[in-house]
């Protein structure tokens, strides 16, 4: 298994000192990153990872909200080759109409984005899975509307905040699932009290094993407690482990 870094996760970090930071990175093991608002930081971001050997296959950018030929332009020279958009909020998923929108703007991102050689991508939050359309979550019904190369990014730890079970979303999303981010806690909204993946309430090796087509697992935390360093280090350790022993859920503390 692949396993990459969301840097959203050490965002007060990268402010005070991007390129220590990424060396941290790649010290603690990462060989992997997956950048957000990339095209403000783009030539020490490129920089930063080519000196400590990281590479970053994909990326979080406002597809839908910022100037989409700035953003692939960026992702092609930081090697990004998926973008992913990574947030659209709640008021967007509640009726049918407003998803056939996202989805039909979407489609058209992932076509200007093969252009430059790059996929297009979606992550989600909580509300995609809160909300219902016809019977179903609101992101299984956008998955179907969009065009066949568009990939999902699943945010398990947020599918699980939505109040349904990551394992199953997964199933029931299929080959679309492409990348998933591994995060772990309660899951609940207070983001403070996430914790180092095996060590909260989600499933974690159930969950990896659910993405049958997984290219990337991403490790993020939104927000934590103790050292983030360390939070990050421990969840790649987990991981890691597991890899090399052939974990399953029921091995978990």
């Amino acid at each position: 298994m692949s396993y990459s870094l969301q840097l959203y996760t050490l965002r007060n970090a990268i402010q005070e000192d991007l390129p220590g930071t990424i060396r941290k990175v790649a010290e603690i093991g990462f060989t992997q990153v997956e950048p957000y608002n990339f095209v403000a930081t783009a030539p020490e971001l490129g920089a930063a990872l080519k000196e400590n050997g990281l590479t970053a296959p994909s990326g979080h950018a406002p597809l839908l909200s910022q100037d989409q030929d700035e953003i692939f332009a960026a992702a092609k020279e930081l090697g990004i080759s998926t973008v992913i958009d990574p947030f659209l909020p709640a008021e967007h998923w509640q009726k049918a109409e407003d998803i056939k929108a996202t989805a039909a703007k979407l489609n058209a991102a992932a076509k200007k984005g093969a252009e430059y050689g790059i996929r297009v991508g979606y992550h989600n939050h909580a509300w995609e899975l809160e909300s219902i359309i016809e019977g179903r979550t609101a992101l299984e019904y956008f998955a179907d509307l969009l065009d066949p190369e568009l990939v999902l990014e699943v945010d398990t730890y947020w599918v699980a905040v939505g109040g349904q079970d990551p394992v199953d979303i997964l199933a029931k999303l299929g080959d679309r699932v492409k990348f998933i981010h591994i995060k772990d806690g309660p899951a609940t909204t207070d983001t403070k009290a996430q914790q180092p993946a095996g060590q909260g309430k989600i499933a974690v090796w159930d969950v990896i094993s659910a993405a049958k087509s997984l290219e990337v697992g991403v490790v993020e935390f939104d927000d934590y407690s103790g050292d983030i360093f360390d939070g990050i280090a421990q969840s790649l350790a987990y991981l890691n482990t597991g890899a090399n022993t052939g974990a399953s859920e029921g091995a978990r503390a």
